[in-house]
């Protein structure tokens, strides 16, 4: 039997910290606990730590895309944080290229991509300003 993966709240982020190679079965059971973790906690964000991984498959490599995927619709964005050359190089090779994934090389860089992706946001929501007449003056002419 696989353990679970434990799903930490940061506030309104939720951190998965993967650290040993998981089986299918543990990922099936990460995604599942990760979704409804994310509707119970209304979190924002999902950061998912790689940093042990050292070897992935195309399950793997689906599975982040897809829990993604899932948090998206739930209104939280993914991050990924902590990928290694050899994991990257391996995803590309794999021909996958984790759409809608947003990538970090530290988990405090990523705490930062979700900062800024919550306050465009808000800022959507709050009722984007117009751009000043000197803002759109530096653009030339027919832009």
């Amino acid at each position: 039997m696989s353990e679970r993966v434990p799903v930490l709240q940061i506030g309104q982020v939720l951190l998965v910290s993967i650290q040993t190679d998981l089986d299918d079965h543990a990922v099936m059971n990460l995604q599942d606990d990760l979704a409804a973790k994310v509707v119970e906690s209304g979190a924002h964000g999902v950061v998912i730590d790689i940093t042990a991984v050292e070897i992935v498959d195309s399950f793997v490599g689906r599975m982040l895309s897809t829990i993604a995927s899932i948090s998206r619709m739930l209104d939280a964005q993914t991050v990924v944080v902590g990928m290694r050359p050899a994991v990257a190089i391996t995803l590309v090779e794999l021909g996958l290229s984790l759409g809608g994934v947003a990538t970090a090389l530290t988990l405090d860089k990523g705490l930062r991509v979700l900062e800024r992706s919550r306050a465009l946001v808000q800022g959507e929501q709050d009722g984007a300003e117009e751009p000043t007449p000197d803002a759109a003056s530096d653009f030339p002419a027919g832009l």
